[in-house]
Parts: C-alpha cells; sequence; structure tokens
C-alpha cells in the first residue's frame, strides 16, 4: 500500500512562510490589537547577537514657559529634549513533532498530516504563553522597582468591594490618569471571564473573517488561564492594554531551515519514522520597559524567565506606558 510521505505534502519554504503569516494573523492577540507587529523587530531577528537596542526619544517637559520682556540684556535659556533605550531580548525557538510510519499504515491516515495542519495553530499558542508570561514578569517587576503603580489590588477589600467588576476596572485604568483612553483591550482568566459572562457583561462583535470578537464595556477581551491566579483564594489578575502596548517580530532562522523534514528509514527496525523541524525567531517586548539579561539558564529566555521580574526595567514615566493590571477576586 502506497504511503504518502512527509516529504511529498510539505514545501519547507512555503510552509514556514505560511505559519509566519498564520501566527501574525490569527492570534487573538493580533486581532486585538494589543500585540502590533513590528518590522524592525522582524528585521533585528534576522541579524545577529541575543538582543538589540531601540532608542527612543523622551517628550519635552513640563517647565513653565518663558514670560518674555524687552529687554536686550536677557536671554531664553533653552531646554533639550532627552533619550533613552530599550532592549529588546531574541528567542530562537525549535519544535519538532514525530510519527512511525508503521502507525499511519495501521491507522489508514498519514499522522504526520494532521500535525502539519496544526503547527501553526502551536505557534499562536506558544505566542500568547510568551506575552503572557512576559506581561507577568513586568507587572511583579513594578510592584518591586516603581511602588506598583501600574496595579490595583483590591483583594484585601471587604465584600463587593473586591469582586472583579466595571467599577474595579475603571479604577484600574485610571492608574494612567488622564491617558485612560489609551486603553483598549484586556486579558483575564477564564474564571473571570465566566462571571462577566454572567453579568452581561461581555458583548460580541463580528470579526473580519466572519467570526466573533468578546469584548468588555467596548475593550477587545483574551481569556488566557496563563495569567496569575490563585484559584483556592479565588484572587485573579487581569491586564488592561493599549493598542500597540507590546511589539512583537516573527522571523525564520537565517542559517538553518525553518521547516525541515527528517526521514530515518531504519527506524521501528526498518518500518521508518518521519520527524518534522518547526523553527522560528521571536521576539515579544512591552513597550517602555528594557530587558535585563541576568542569569539565563540557556540562549533564549524560558517562560519561567521571561516572568521573572528582575528582567524588566521601566524606561519611560507611567502614563505612557498603555498596561494597567487588576487583582481582584470572583463572587
Amino acid at each position: 500500500m502506497a504511503v504518502t510521505r512527509l516529504t511529498d505534502i510539505i514545501e519547507p519554504q512555503i510552509f514556514t512562510d505560511y505559519i509566519l503569516q498564520e501566527t501574525m494573523q490569527k492570534t487573538a492577540l493580533f486581532q486585538s490589537g494589543v500585540a502590533v507587529n513590528n518590522p524592525e523587530i522582524a528585521r533585528q531577528l534576522r541579524a545577529g547577537a541575543h538582543a538589540f537596542n531601540v532608542p527612543f526619544w523622551l517628550d519635552l517637559g513640563d517647565d513653565e514657559a518663558d514670560i518674555v520682556n524687552d529687554d536686550p540684556e536677557i536671554h531664553s535659556t533653552p531646554s533639550k529634549i532627552g533619550s533613552g533605550k530599550q532592549i529588546v531580548r531574541k528567542s530562537f525557538l525549535h519544535k519538532s513533532w514525530s510519527a512511525m510510519n508503521l502507525a499511519s499504515e495501521i491507522a489508514g491516515d498519514n499522522a504526520l498530516q494532521r500535525i502539519q495542519s496544526r503547527v501553526s495553530a502551536y505557534w499562536n499558542r506558544q505566542m500568547q504563553r510568551r506575552l503572557i508570561a512576559s506581561l507577568n514578569g513586568v507587572m511583579a517587576g513594578n510592584t518591586a522597582n516603581n511602588d506598583g503603580d501600574m496595579v490595583l489590588d483590591i483583594t484585601g477589600a471587604t465584600g463587593a468591594a473586591a469582586v472583579f467588576g466595571a467599577e474595579a476596572v475603571i479604577d484600574a485604568t485610571g492608574t494612567l490618569g488622564d491617558s485612560l483612553s489609551n486603553l483598549t483591550g484586556i486579558a483575564m482568566h477564564s474564571a473571570i471571564y465566566r462571571q462577566a459572562l454572567k453579568n452581561d457583561l461581555i458583548e460580541f462583535i463580528p470579526d473580519s473573517q466572519g467570526g466573533t470578537i468578546a469584548t468588555f464595556r467596548g475593550l477587545a477581551t483574551i481569556v488566557d488561564d496563563g495569567l496569575p491566579a490563585d484559584t483556592e483564594a479565588g484572587e485573579f489578575t487581569s491586564v488592561l492594554f493599549g493598542a500597540g502596548a507590546v511589539g512583537y517580530g516573527l522571523a525564520e532562522p537565517v542559517i538553518a531551515e525553518g521547516t525541515q523534514t527528517e526521514d530515518i528509514p531504519s527506524a521501528g527496525r526498518g518500518g521508518g519514522q518521519q520527524i518534522l523541524h518547526s523553527r522560528l525567531n521571536v521576539a515579544i517586548h512591552p513597550a517602555g520597559f528594557s530587558w535585563a539579561e541576568g542569569d539565563i539558564a540557556d540562549e533564549s529566555p524560558t517562560l519561567a524567565e521571561l516572568a521573572d521580574p528582575s528582567h524588566w526595567l521601566r524606561t519611560a514615566e507611567r502614563k505612557a506606558v498603555n498596561l494597567a493590571f487588576l487583582k481582584a477576586k470572583i463572587a
């Protein structure tokens, strides 16, 4: 019986391009506008080094304007514009899947074809997990280094005052002061989402692909159980975003193949084994923060290392960072 081989169904370069396109277009992060594809990050991913610098200009200061007069001996003193830089960390990622030819023969279907159809969905989930891990690190770093000025914690209140709801979300957006209207999205744990559904706080709007997008009082809503949660205490952290609060880039490796197939004829005592390798270079970076390398066990940070507060330093003033965190309970 003839069996379609992995090398017959995948053209590596075309498949890699497909993965990159699907990951950018179908992840909820992209649809909500929380994470914005940054061409400069993608370009830098194809260069050498583990990280790269992104310089930026600071805003003009709010010094009082000069009071002019008619004395020719009194001259104005010009101010200057400041600058800074953010360090963006790259991650070099790989995942592979394999199947024995005999298993596909007996099943009457090709296991690798099914794997191939789910690779882009796998990378979508990985991107979302790496974003959530980075935001966990940013929140913890803000609490440690900036007196938690981006975090509203109401879990210590009593009764309804400690429960997630519209008023709590409004108060959390208020940590941005008069920039609170910059926030456009919210990520929440599924337990919080269920409560919001029961309270009729979730509305659904159509997207460009014929589906729907969940919104919370106009905020694009992402549900992810990777957000910090103490389920026994019923305490959960939600994250509020402004459009472009996070920049990201994806690129295939320069040297290694983005997609590579491997055939091991001798495996299974000659039955054969097929392996699909998928590689991506990734950078996800919250705007207004700089990566601090510190201790990294391997060549790229793991999810746990992205969530480590020691790796994130804020380089911009509070109002310039379109992020806020809400710690609340469920009823």
